[in-house]
């Protein structure tokens, strides 16, 4: 758990130091080209969450889904988790995902605080050099 700490944190460093366009720094979503950004959540959720979310707050028995598109040069979103399944439990969303975008669901099961966090990596073609750096996306669900 701490070197992946340390690993994350020496990614934002290297990412606030990059001047680079594989490097996307700042909050601003780029959606993937021809997807649409979401701006509601589908039918059966309650809450959506997307790249620009940090915090939510929700009742007990809504239901989240979290769309999150990938950033130019890096890899898909993918290793979404929560660190407290009983706040937060997974639930299907029954979503077929375009391209670049990653979705999940989740429904608040019992009051308490719950973080969703997923990992992305830099798109490196074969053979050359890659950077050892990560995104991390992270979002704190308080369920009252």
């Amino acid at each position: 758990m701490i070197r992946l700490v340390l690993a994350i944190l020496g990614a934002a460093v290297m990412l606030g130091a990059c001047s680079t366009p594989v490097c996307v720094c700042g909050p601003a979503v780029l959606p993937t080209p021809g997807t649409p950004p979401a701006t509601s959540p589908t039918p059966g959720f309650d809450v959506l969450i997307t790249d620009t979310d940090r915090a939510v707050s929700v009742r007990s028995g809504q239901r989240l889904e979290l769309i999150l598109h990938a950033k130019p040069g890096m890899s898909d979103w993918s290793g979404v988790n929560v660190d407290d399944y009983t706040v937060m439990r997974a639930v299907p969303t029954g979503i077929t995902a375009a391209r670049g975008v990653t979705i999940a669901g989740y429904e608040a099961a019992r009051p308490g605080t719950a973080t969703i966090r997923a990992t992305a990596t830099p798109l490196c073609s074969p053979g050359q050099a890659c950077p050892a750096i990560a995104m991390l996306f992270e979002v704190s669900v308080t369920v009252t």
